[in-house]
């Protein structure tokens, strides 16, 4: 156990049944991995399919990754989720507009899941930091680089794959499962 506040971290598709929850129980499987209780990870939709399960093709995913996908409820983003979130983690570009729609003020801390995973490999942190501490510190450092290193061509977005072909589904997973990886390699590093 830790003598601080998790870090808390929200991600953020449209429905809340495969995006955002693959990214969910992932981030939180791994960081529990190494940093029990140092991390608390949720999820919310723009238009959330409210208290469905994760859905199937992605709770199989989420399970071959390592994660738990059981007991898994989907809900609507709102303010008062958004409230005391230290970092939200948005599927795509409209996804982070809509958070920034709801509550301006979390500009500094938002950030596509694909664009933090670009951006933290250039960003050093205090490996004498506390995880909290050291995640405040970096996304204000990954922040400033966002100008400076755009995105690519093929953008920072998450495919959605809902209702759509299996093929779909895998691109989500090749889209969104490296930065994860990513992010949890990130801090891997100071421990």
């Amino acid at each position: 156990m830790t003598d601080h506040d998790p870090y808390r971290i929200l991600t953020v598709c449209t429905g809340n049944i495969c995006r955002s929850p693959m990214a969910e129980r992932l981030l939180q499987a791994g960081f529990d991995s190494f940093a029990p209780g140092e991390f608390s990870v949720t999820s919310a939709g723009t238009g959330a399919l409210l208290g469905h399960g994760m859905e199937p093709h992605v709770a199989g995913y989420v399970n071959v990754f390592g994660g738990d996908s059981s007991n898994f409820v989907s809900r609507q983003l709102s303010e008062e989720v958004l409230a005391d979130q230290d970092l939200v983690l948005a599927m795509t570009r409209g996804h982070r507009g809509r958070v920034l729609e709801l509550v301006p003020g979390l500009l500094r801390r938002t950030f596509t899941l694909r664009e933090l995973a670009r951006l933290l490999p250039d960003v050093d942190g205090d490996p004498n930091a506390s995880a909290p501490e050291r995640w405040r510190n970096a996304v204000s450092r990954a922040l400033r680089l966002r100008s400076a290193h755009p995105a690519g061509p093929g953008g920072d977005d998450v495919t959605d794959p809902f209702r759509r072909e299996d093929s779909v589904y895998l691109q989500m997973v090749r889209e969104l499962t490296p930065a994860v990886r990513d992010l949890l390699a990130w801090e891997a590093q100071y421990r």
